[in-house]
């Protein structure tokens, strides 16, 4: 009888682990790529959404997160996420406006009053709506997370008005309201990858670049960089993609899961970009930077708003510009 219930227990125990390595190779791996440095608040956004996939899935989905470009730029990224190499990514929407078009109403330089008015636009019909036209390229939209408001960081001098700009040689994204902003500017705008730009700076192949106070720290450029103004001459939204192929493979539940995982996650690195902007720009005067904070914006305003808003209204009508600015 002894020897029955002895041989029963180590039945049970096989069972378990049975059971546990069944458990284990059914769950789901993902694999999301972004091009954001460890230190940036992009990292802290992609580790949390795989920390809320994980709980919302009870571990049937695992995200593994691949950050700084070591899957690729972000070109390369969402090229791979649409071929279905690589199951996620999340690039500004610069990256994305190639595919869809409508989505550089986004980029639109002043068009957002502030960042409440953003979250508004990107949390409503227009910013799901946007989203959706992904779809006609093999992508499935699942939230926006942030890359911020840009401003101007150059290694030749102060810029405090827009004729401090002209004859800048500044790194933009492959973005048209982006590259003819600074045409208008005066200045060079020069196209390139984030993980060059460090590189392109120290070697003087370019003067200076554009990004959020969060990306400038968290990719060190205040080493090859000494003068910022922050201008907040443009937003720059963050869509977070799936293969659109993947993303049907997965049950009801789990597609809600990632998008609301993704949703959690935008909203914990918008409440983190918000903690950490002053720490942030406190460290960069620190260790060398000057940085003009007190900048007239309406000069800079006067000169780009409008003509752009006119560039992208001309191929696309106005409706929708008009009802991003009356989204407030």
């Amino acid at each position: 009888m002894k020897s029955l219930k002895s041989f029963s227990r180590v039945i049970a125990v096989f069972c378990l682990i049975a059971v546990s390595h069944v458990s284990h190779a059914q769950a789901i791996r993902l694999r999301l790529a972004h091009s954001g440095a460890e230190a940036e608040t992009q990292h802290a956004a992609a580790l949390e959404f795989a920390k809320q996939v994980k709980s919302k899935t009870n571990g049937q989905i695992e995200v593994q997160v691949y950050p700084a470009s070591t899957l690729g730029n972000d070109n390369t990224a969402i090229a791979a996420v649409r071929g279905g190499t690589i199951d996620m990514t999340t690039s500004g929407t610069p990256y994305y406006t190639g595919m869809v078009g409508r989505m550089n109403v986004l980029d639109l330089p002043y068009i957002f009053a502030n960042a409440d008015h953003a979250y508004k636009v990107l949390d409503g019909s227009i910013g799901r709506g946007l989203l959706d036209e992904l779809e006609a390229n093999n992508l499935k939209g699942l939230a926006y997370w942030e890359v911020g408001f840009r401003s101007l960081t150059n290694s030749r001098r102060p810029v405090r008005t827009p004729d401090d700009i002209k004859g800048l040689k500044v790194r933009t994204t492959p973005n048209p309201a982006h590259i003819k902003a600074f045409q208008v500017f005066g200045a060079n705008p020069t196209p390139m990858p984030l993980a060059e730009v460090f590189t392109a700076m120290e070697n003087k192949a370019i003067d200076g670049q554009e990004n959020p106070v969060g990306i400038v720290r968290g990719n060190k450029f205040n080493e090859v960089q000494k003068y910022m103004s922050l201008t907040k001459h443009a937003y720059t939204a963050m869509p977070v993609v799936i293969n659109k192929a993947k993303y049907s493979s997965l049950t009801a539940p789990q597609q809600q899961a990632l998008i609301d995982a993704a949703i959690a996650a935008g909203s914990f690195q918008r409440d983190l970009i918000r903690k950490t902007e002053a720490s942030d720009l406190a460290y960069l005067k620190a260790n060398g930077m000057q940085i003009e904070e007190n900048i007239n914006s309406e000069p800079f305003r006067k000169l780009v708003a409008d003509p752009i808003k006119q560039m992208f209204s001309e191929k696309y009508g106005t409706q929708l510009v008009d009802a991003v600015v009356n989204a407030r």
